[in-house]
């Protein structure tokens, strides 16, 4: 495999080489243990129990172990992050021997997600321009970052792609292997000293693990970066890339040490390893007790395993050299002297990332705009040409209800692009980049110019052909109905989706939500008949409701309809006399006031702030 250029970030970024004015010589932890309950018996249990470790600068650590030994909980401890959910930690994490703050510590390190939390629709530069963007100082000038963008793309060997897509479902971009070199790399774009890699090699063949790990490692070394992955099962070769293995079962530490001693530890045990074994394969079934068929046999050989760790000169020398670089390590400091990203910027930055996905990829709005314009011309031709006699009226409101309520419910469709966009929003928040606030408004403002382009196109052809009140005013205020209805409804999926970010569930309770919503809104049952319950907890909140209303003055608060030939009027008003109905007559039956629009624009604002807050309060709430 060819060796890949250097990322000389120092020589194509002047001055500003790294964020922090110390160099990162080693990273240490001990006695880490993270007790969680144990779902049937209630009782306190060690997922991790007293792990001790030490990595210095320039070498690759592996966390392996079969599943469920605690790997990624480890790495999320040694990370900063939440270790589990309701977990209680003790741990004791050293940077140059010296304790380090949640802030200090994301200054120098970065984690990469197992999965590639990546836009679709962008490039291979672009996804490192928004990354730079985003985490890189604002004394870092455009000129620097442009140069350390072109360091990254050059130092994982990306030249050739750095103008293709990432790839969407619909159209096919980099492969496995390039995808997580863009990931890397895009963690990489601050200079940290610290790299943490979940899974780097998941789903990858052997070929494109090996091709990623080698780029990682040649990074490392070039600029003594300390990288900690965890990862299953790796080959040989992808294995041996590694300096130290750190082997965990049942949350225990089985060996910790070079990858070079492996062999040699194991046989000293006992444990030969065959000729030509993979030798990452061979410690994992060594440790593995999920399979055996003498479980007994296997819980015992493991225990053994362990016991001999504890007590062997390699685990007392890694406890002796992390108490030595604590003892003899003066004050380290972290401060950074170069700023932090402009939080004010940040917002503008998500907008301008989330415009070009918008207008890239098919799925985010193209095929809501699709749907819309069938489901207009299906109602257009359904209400065509609707006359102005009194048989109609009941056809002018179903066609009113129809089509506020209808191109509410469709708002579902948006919910995949959003749960992919809150997916890169969870890494990016975990990683200090943004939170919520940025990101709520940011979502909003992107989709607001769309939802008008959709109100605007479905009101064209829906609103002429059904023949409602032929008024520019009318059309003009009927856009602005389904443009609110479109708003809410939208706000109701980042809401719900947030809650229940799991496709299938935000679909079923956005669906519920908006049968309840049509149910209430004033034309299956009247306000004034509507159950008790029913109208004053969910009627009055209902953004349908409110739509309904308006689309239903807008049609009937300034329109007349003839009587049928007999002088016969379904509503009796006082045009009556000329066989006349007037409008307002329709709305009083339903107990609706002709000068509530202003009033009901209210309420429609309120209710989408409502469920903007909302949402922002569960992505607040939840780190996950």
């Amino acid at each position: 495999m060819a060796v890949s250029p250097s990322l000389d970030i120092e020589k194509n970024t002047g001055d500003y080489a790294h964020l922090t004015n110390t160099a990162i010589r080693s990273f240490g932890w001990e006695g880490i243990t993270v007790t969680v309950k144990d779902r049937e018996t209630k009782q306190p249990k060690d997922i991790l129990s007293d792990v001790n470790g030490i990595v210095k600068a320039g070498e690759l650590l592996a966390l392996m172990g079969p599943s469920g030994s605690g790997k990624t909980t480890l790495l999320n401890v040694l990370a900063h992050r939440e270790a589990t959910s309701s977990a209680t930690v003790q741990q004791s994490l050293y940077i140059n021997g010296n304790k380090t703050s949640l802030k200090d510590f994301r200054k120098i390190s970065s984690y990469v997600e197992q999965e590639d939390a990546l836009v679709g629709s962008l490039t291979v530069r672009e996804t490192l321009y928004f990354a730079a963007q985003l985490s890189l100082p604002s004394s870092v000038n455009k000129v620097e970052r442009i140069a350390r963008i072109d360091a990254l793309i050059a130092a994982f060997g990306l030249q050739g792609q750095s103008g293709s897509l990432i790839g969407t479902p619909i159209r096919k971009g980099l492969s496995g292997g390039q995808k997580r070199r863009v990931s890397v790399a895009a963690q990489l774009i601050t200079s940290p000293k610290i790299l943490f890699l979940d899974e780097p090699t998941s789903g990858l063949d052997s070929a494109a693990s090996y091709e990623v790990v080698s780029f990682v490692r040649n990074i490392a070394k070039k600029h003594n970066l300390l990288v900690i992955a965890s990862i299953h099962q790796p080959s040989t070769t992808t294995f041996e890339l590694f300096d130290k293995l750190l082997l965990l079962s049942r949350g225990r530490t089985a060996y910790n040490g070079p990858v070079a001693g492996v062999q040699e530890y194991f046989d000293s045990m006992g444990y030969k390893m065959p000729m030509y074994m993979n030798p990452a394969e061979f410690v994992i079934e060594l440790v593995n007790t999920d399979f055996a068929r003498d479980q007994g046999k296997a819980t015992q050989q493991l225990e053994n395993i362990q016991t001999y760790w504890g007590k062997s000169e390699h685990s007392m020398s890694i406890i002796r050299e992390i108490e030595n670089a604590v003892s003899g390590s003066p004050s380290t400091n972290l401060e950074d002297d170069n700023g932090s990203a402009n939080k004010l910027l940040l917002p503008f930055t998500l907008i301008h990332r989330s415009f070009i996905k918008s207008y890239r990829d098919v799925v985010a709005y193209g095929i809501r705009i699709a749907m819309y314009m069938g489901l207009a011309v299906m109602m257009g031709t359904v209400w065509l040409r609707l006359g102005t006699g009194q048989e109609n009226i009941n056809a002018f409101t179903n066609a009113i209800f129809f089509g506020g309520a209808f191109m509410s419910f469709m708002a579902v469709a948006y919910i995949p692009a959003f749960l992919e966009d809150r997916q890169l929003y969870v890494k990016e928040r975990a990683n200090g980049l943004y939170g919520p606030t940025s990101f709520i408004v940011s979502n909003f403002i992107i989709g607001l110019p769309y939802l008008f382009i959709i109100s605007l196109l479905f009101s064209i052809i829906a609103y002429w052909l059904s023949n409602f009140r032929p008024t520019a005013e009318g059309f003009w205020i009927w856009v602005m109905w389904l443009f609110l209805d479109l708003v809410a409804a939208e706000a109701l999926v980042v809401f719900l989706s947030s809650l229940m970010p799991i496709f299938v569930i935000a679909l079923a309770a956005t669906a519920f939500a908006n049968g309840l919503w049509m149910s209430v809104d004033g034309f299956m049952v009247g306000p004034k008949q509507l159950n008790v319950f029913w109208r004053y907890v969910f009627h009055y909140i209902d953004y349908q409701g409110f739509v309904f209303r308006g689309m239903m003055i807008n049609e009937f608060g300034s329109r007349t309809y003839d009587c049928d030939s007999s002088c016969h009027c379904m509503y009796i008003t006082e045009l009556a006399p000329q066989c006349k109905i007037d409008g307002k007559g329709v709305l009083e039956t339903y107990g609706f006031d002709n000068n509530g629009q202003g009033k009901y624009i209210a309420y429609m604002l309120l209710i989408i702030l409502g469920y903007r807050i909302l949402g922002w309060v569960v992505l607040y709430l939840r780190r996950r």
